[in-house]
């Protein structure tokens, strides 16, 4: 399968919206779930530091969006939300986005990304172990996992 990766810009809005809702029916199993509140994503279309990936085929197919956060002990990345429509998944797009991530935070020296992995989310799980993350934090119903000096 052929598909390429991007920043996303405000048109692919709606189809990252429609994107964070399957994930969330797939990690919790219900399909009651909320999407994004009015407004959320407006500040990756700022051009500032945070950005949404996307892969893209035809049409946007997967997403990860990334949040740069400058703290007075150390800088790091934080990966929000990644998301693989059922039909794309298990074909290395996730890995790929993740990647883009890494390059991303090489590019503007923050050597630490971290993110929330559900415990129910298991796939998601063995993929960013595959990756090179480790549990940094159990919180409860999920981990905080990490990797320090992305290379």
């Amino acid at each position: 399968m052929k598909y390429r990766i991007r920043i996303a810009v405000p048109k692919d809005e709606q189809k990252i919206r429609e994107l964070f809702i399957e994930m969330l029916q797939t990690i919790y199993h219900t399909e009651d779930v909320q999407g994004y509140e009015p407004g959320c994503l407006d500040r990756y279309w700022i051009n500032g530091e945070e950005h949404i990936f996307v892969a893209e085929d035809e049409d946007v197919v997967a997403y990860l969006s990334v949040e740069v956060h400058h703290e007075s002990d150390k800088d790091y990345i934080y990966l929000d939300d990644l998301s693989v429509t059922e039909k794309y998944r298990s074909q290395g797009i996730g890995s790929a986005l993740i990647r883009e991530a890494e390059k991303y935070a090489r590019e503007i020296e923050i050597p630490d990304i971290v993110f929330h992995v559900e415990k129910s989310n298991t796939e998601a799980f063995r993929l960013y172990e595959r990756l090179g993350y480790k549990i940094f934090r159990d919180d409860g119903s999920r981990y905080l996992m990490n990797k320090s000096d992305c290379k």
